[in-house]
């Protein structure tokens, strides 16, 4: 005789993404509240795949043009000079400003790489029913929506200078095209991050079947 893997889900039980309380509702009642909090309740966000991997795409398209464009335009009395994301990178790299020129590198290049990428192997993952590193892949989530906020540090650090540096008319700095660009990718992934169920990685689990463990013939 074989069982099942138990989940909440199973059960009739639902989880409030707010405080963290596992509650039932209420019998005949369609969307549950929180009884601690008093949070809308549901089993699994609604059409959670479909609306992650749409932000994944927006967020890839905008990424190209976010490092190929310029970010900032330093504009002086005889000319005028524009820096992508990479150029402000090898311009703060000095024996004083490197640890920024490593910040600006790891939050505005890898990061947001390395979230489109975590996050479209999750939405695989579970696309395809994947049985394997089941908490590996929920810490691998928590561990994208922790640092993802932090992709913003180039955008502030880049609306800070334009900001500060208006000489006028000797120099100026004025924001380029890429920011904006930057600016969506990093929205459209946070987005992402919010669109997608952790609780989907171990629905493929409920439907295995696995045989109990046999009594010892000692006991």
């Amino acid at each position: 005789m074989s069982t099942r893997h138990p989940t909440a889900l199973n059960h009739g039980l639902q989880s409030c993404r707010e405080c963290g309380l596992l509650s039932r509702p209420a019998p005949g009642v369609v969307v549950g509240r929180c009884p601690r909090c008093d949070e809308e309740l549901d089993f699994r966000k609604p059409d959670s795949l479909q609306r992650t991997l749409a932000y994944l795409i927006a967020a890839s398209i905008c990424y190209i043009p976010a490092n190929l464009l310029p970010v900032l335009t330093t504009i002086t009395s005889g000319s005028s000079e524009s820096d992508t994301i990479m150029q402000g990178v090898v311009l703060l790299w000095s024996p004083t400003g490197w640890p920024l020129s490593i910040i600006v590198l790891f939050a505005s290049v890898m990061i947001p790489s390395a979230k489109i990428l975590a996050l479209l192997y999750l939405v695989y993952s579970v696309k395809t029913g994947s049985l394997k590193n089941n908490q590996q892949r929920v810490k691998l989530y928590r561990m994208v929506e922790i640092i993802g906020r932090w992709s913003m540090v180039d955008v502030f650090v880049d609306t800070f200078t334009v900001a500060l540096i208006q000489l006028q008319p000797l120099m100026s700095v004025e924001p380029g095209p890429g920011l904006l660009f930057f600016a969506a990718v990093v929205v459209l992934t946070m987005l992402a991050v919010e669109s997608f169920d952790p609780r989907l990685i171990w629905d493929a689990t409920s439907s295995q079947p696995i045989q109990p463990e046999k009594a010892s013939p000692y006991a």
